[in-house]
């Protein structure tokens, strides 16, 4: 099996989003770079966003590399709501003021006890990872509704649905952004819009690299047998915004290896 990176660097390029907008969060690199590489290579205009200016540069150049269209939004979605509203400003305008398709990949992930999480720390959780989905939804829904068409895949978490003796914060914000998909879906869904849920298991990223002896051992026993590779995340993104999943609304579709619904032992 191919690694993350050498999947993103073999992709086969294809037409079926040509003429597709997409912003997509916390995209300059693990889940969210995967996401925005494999919709540009499918022929989507991608919004590369995140908070370092250089690292949301190589991600473009490695979409434009690779033919595809790209452009640098930097923002902290954790920052007041003013900035979060300016990242959704931003994009649109550099998109040529059509966002159509709108990935919240964006979010932070403290997971240690619950009495060891400060204050600040809970309020940048809830921050970063609830109210910026929610201000992004409210900003550029309301036109996709407009226009009769548009797609919003929130990334939530294999964790929103055990229980895990750590991380309470986050599994909850990811809990409440399942919540929030159901709830976006009967408000927009009517409208033409599709409002989904990716639900990632234990995943190998660059933000959790000194981790691996952990994820391994975690992925050992489920039906896949090993972490989740950033792209397999972003191959079921891809499908969820195409028009093959016109038909999926307001669900959770797990790429999880198993993790969470099945037991080998």
């Amino acid at each position: 099996m191919k690694s993350n990176d050498e999947e993103l660097q073999t992709l086969t390029p294809d037409t079926r989003l040509a003429g597709t907008t997409a912003l997509v969060t916390g995209s300059t690199s693990g889940i969210g770079e995967a996401i925005v590489r494999v919709l540009a290579a499918s022929g989507a205009e991608v919004v590369v966003s995140g908070r370092d200016a250089s690292r949301a540069a190589s991600v473009v150049r490695a979409v434009t590399e690779a033919g595809g269209r790209a452009h640098a939004v930097v923002g902290d979605l954790g920052g007041s709501p003013a900035e979060v509203r300016r990242v959704a400003a931003e994009a649109e305008a550099a998109l040529g003021g059509r966002v159509d398709v709108l990935v919240n990949n964006a979010g932070i992930y403290p997971a240690g006890a619950t009495a060891d999480l400060s204050d600040a720390e809970l309020d940048a959780v809830l921050a970063t990872n609830v109210r910026a989905p929610h201000l992004l939804v409210a900003a550029l829904a309301p036109a996709m509704a407009e226009r009769g068409r548009g797609s919003i895949v929130n990334v939530g978490s294999w964790m929103a649905r055990v229980g895990v003796p750590f991380g309470a914060a986050y599994t909850g914000s990811k809990a409440a952004l399942e919540q929030m998909t159901r709830t976006w879906s009967a408000e927009f869904g009517p409208h033409g819009v599709g409002v989904t849920t990716v639900a990632p298991g234990a995943t190998s990223t660059p933000g959790n690299a000194d981790s691996a002896d952990v994820l391994t051992a975690m992925t050992a026993g489920t039906v896949a047998g090993r972490p989740v590779r950033p792209v397999d995340v972003a191959f079921a993104v891809r499908w969820l915004v195409s028009g093959e999943a016109a038909f999926v609304h307001g669900s959770t579709v797990d790429v999880d290896g198993g993790i969470a619904a099945t037991r080998l032992s």
